[in-house]
C-alpha cells in the first residue's frame, strides 16, 4: 500500500519507525489570488467557487457529511474533493485533527487556530505578502510545530494543506530558489497547464527581481522570496516541519506543494540558523500524483536532492462511484493531506486497499444521501 520512490533506504527506515504509531493531522489553510486566474486550477469550477474551496474542505474534514453545510464542497470539473479520503481516515481511525488558518479571505466556520496571517495577492505582482507577515507566520509555524510535536511524542505529525492555486505558488518558490522545476509539477487538471503556470511565475519573478538590488539578488533570502511570490500556508508548514522534526517524525502530506516546502524549509533553516533533522521528514502523496504523465514528481524530488518521496497505492478503478473513478482519469489527484492520510491508514491500523476503499465509499454514499435531502 506504500511505495518509496526516492531516498529509498531513508524512506523505508521512516516507515519502519512509525508503523503502528498514532499520528496527529494538522491541515493548514491558506488563500492566494493566484487561484482566481481563469483556468489556473480545477479545485472549483469557477473563480468564485475557488474563493471558498479551502473553507468548504475544512468544514467537511471537521464535520463530515452534514445537512445544509455553511459552505458545501465546491463543484469540480470532475471527481470529488480529496477531503473525502482524509475525512474517512481521520474519522474511522480517530486521528486527532487540528485546523489552522494561515490566511483566508474569510475564516472557516469550524474550530480553527487563527495564526494572524492574510490571504496573498496574485504572485504575478511580485508582492504577494508583506515581509513582516511572512516573518510572523514563520514564528507561528515554529511555535505550533513544537506544540504539535509535544502532542504526538509517541507518534508522528502529518502536515497537510488546502490552497487553491498552490501548485503555481509551489512552482514559483522552486524556480525562485533556482530549481529547474518548469514542466515537472502537477496540477488538479488531468493534464497540467504548464505554460499558463510558467507565464504567471515568470511575471512574478521578473517583478520581484526588479525590486532587488545587485547584492540582494546574489543571495536568495527565502523569506523575501515568499513575500514576493508565495502563499501564507507555505511558510507556516515549513516552520512547523522544522520545529517538529527536532523530536518527532513529520509526514509532509502532498505532492508538488510539499516538495516545494521541503526545499523551502531547508533554505530557511540555513538563512535563519534553525536546526532541524532531515531524517525525520518525508514527503507522502498519492499514486495519482506520482503516475501523472504530465508531471515529473519523482524527477522533481531527485532535483531537490534529499527529499524522500513515497505514495499510497490506493486505487479507485473498482469503485462503484464515478466521482472516485475520475481520479484514475487524472482529475483532482491530491489535496487536504489525502495521500498522507492514506499512508497513515496503512501504517497505523494496517488498512489495505479494500478496507480503505470501503471507508471512503461509505463516506461518498453518506454525502450523496445528505445532498439528496437538501433542497
Amino acid at each position: 500500500m506504500i511505495q518509496v520512490y526516492t531516498q529509498i533506504a531513508q524512506g523505508n527506515a521512516w516507515l519502519s519507525r512509525h508503523r503502528g504509531k498514532r499520528p496527529i493531522f494538522a491541515c493548514v489553510l491558506g488563500f492566494t489570488e493566484t487561484g482566481l486566474i481563469p483556468g489556473i486550477s480545477a479545485a472549483g469550477s469557477t473563480p468564485e467557487d475557488r474563493k471558498y474551496t479551502a473553507i468548504a474542505d475544512a468544514e467537511f474534514l471537521y464535520n463530515g457529511p452534514q445537512p445544509f453545510p455553511a459552505y458545501p464542497l465546491p463543484p469540480l470539473q470532475a471527481g470529488a474533493s480529496p477531503a473525502l479520503i482524509s475525512r474517512a481516515v481521520v474519522a474511522e481511525q480517530a486521528i486527532p485533527l487540528y485546523l489552522f488558518n494561515a490566511g483566508l479571505l474569510i475564516p472557516p466556520l469550524v474550530p480553527a487556530i487563527d495564526l494572524g496571517g492574510i490571504a496573498a495577492a496574485c504572485l504575478s505582482q511580485g508582492k504577494a505578502l508583506e515581509l513582516t507577515t511572512v516573518q510572523h507566520l514563520l514564528q507561528q509555524g515554529l511555535v505550533w510545530g513544537g506544540k504539535l510535536a509535544a502532542q504526538c511524542s509517541d507518534g508522528y505529525l502529518i502536515l497537510g494543506e488546502c490552497v487553491v492555486g498552490g501548485t503555481t505558488t509551489a512552482l514559483a518558490i522552486l524556480m525562485g530558489l533556482g530549481f529547474q522545476a518548469d514542466g515537472r509539477i502537477n496540477s488538479s487538471h488531468p493534464t497540467c497547464n504548464h505554460s499558463q503556470k510558467r507565464d504567471v511565475v515568470r511575471m512574478g519573478l521578473q517583478q520581484w527581481r526588479r525590486q532587488q538590488d545587485a547584492q540582494a539578488a546574489s543571495v536568495i533570502d527565502p523569506l523575501s522570496l515568499l513575500a514576493a511570490i508565495g502563499d501564507p500556508m507555505q511558510v507556516v508548514v515549513a516552520g512547523m516541519a522544522i520545529a517538529a522534526s527536532r523530536s518527532v517524525g513529520v509526514l509532509l502530506a502532498g505532492g508538488t506543494q510539499m516538495l516545494a516546502i521541503y526545499a523551502l524549509l531547508r533554505a530557511i533553516s540555513q538563512t535563519e540558523s534553525l536546526p532541524w533533522r532531515a531524517e525525520q521528514i518525508v514527503v507522502g502523496t498519492t499514486r495519482w500524483v506520482v503516475d501523472d504523465p504530465s508531471g515529473d514528481t519523482i524527477g522533481l524530488a531527485k532535483l531537490i536532492g534529499d527529499a524522500p518521496l513515497m505514495a499510497t497505492q490506493l486505487n479507485f478503478e473498482t469503485s462503484r462511484y464515478v466521482q472516485l473513478q475520475a481520479y484514475e482519469q487524472g482529475y483532482v489527484k491530491e489535496g487536504v493531506g489525502a495521500g498522507g492520510c492514506a499512508i497513515a491508514a496503512h501504517l497505523y491500523r494496517n488498512w489495505g486497499q479494500d478496507r480503505l476503499l470501503q471507508a471512503i465509499e461509505i463516506l461518498v454514499k453518506d454525502s450523496i444521501q445528505v445532498d439528496n435531502r437538501n433542497p
